[in-house]
């Protein structure tokens, strides 16, 4: 059964590269960036993983491609160039 809820827009800033991935992810995925981005925050809400399998040997792929070499370690460590 579908959920009906009220979306809103948002002025996120995000690091380039990991933009990217999403992005890719998403179009991957046929979905909107919105849509994957609700997935992956209800999933790490109750704490799920979000991807498994096929979808992280895809993500390390698209990872690759866009340089991007960012760990859940560098999370809170980022800073502005």
């Amino acid at each position: 059964m579908k959920q009906s809820v009220e979306r809103v827009q948002t002025g996120v800033r995000l690091e380039k590269r990991i933009l990217k991935v999403l992005k890719a992810v998403a179009e991957y995925k046929d979905i909107s960036l919105g849509d994957l981005l609700e997935g992956i925050v209800l999933h790490a809400f109750e704490g799920k993983i979000p991807f498994e399998g096929k979808s992280l040997e895809d993500i390390a792929n698209l990872k690759q491609v866009y340089d991007l070499d960012l760990t859940a370690a560098d999370s809170h460590n980022l800073q502005d160039k």
